[in-house]
């Protein structure tokens, strides 16, 4: 869903249930499935959020956050589904769908 949304893999900063959006008024979500939602902005269309509606978990892009070169790419999830014609260099944790809903299911 996620290269269907943006095109590409969404590269998004993991946050809890405490984020605060300024002008939440202009937010809207849509529920992308029964586990998952995604909020965008009003206005201009912009991506803001992936968030689990369960456990309350954002994925935000990393593009909204100022100071880019502090990031690191450590996790790849849905890897039995990416697609073969892309390939990253770095070495990061690399979870399967089921291990991804086996994590936020605590099984």
């Amino acid at each position: 869903m996620c290269r269907n949304w943006g095109g590409g893999p969404l590269f998004a900063v993991e946050c809890e249930s405490d984020v605060n959006f300024e002008g939440a008024e202009h937010i809207s979500t849509f529920s992308s499935s029964e586990w998952a939602e995604r909020g965008f902005c009003q206005k201009c269309g912009t991506h803001l959020f992936y968030r689990l509606k369960q456990e309350r978990h954002y994925a935000i892009p990393v593009g909204l956050f100022d100071g880019g070169d502090q990031w690191r790419f450590t996790e790849q999830i849905f890897i039995d589904q990416k697609p073969s014609f892309y390939s990253f260099s770095e070495k990061t944790k690399d979870l399967t769908g089921e291990e991804v809903f086996a994590q936020y299911s605590g099984k």
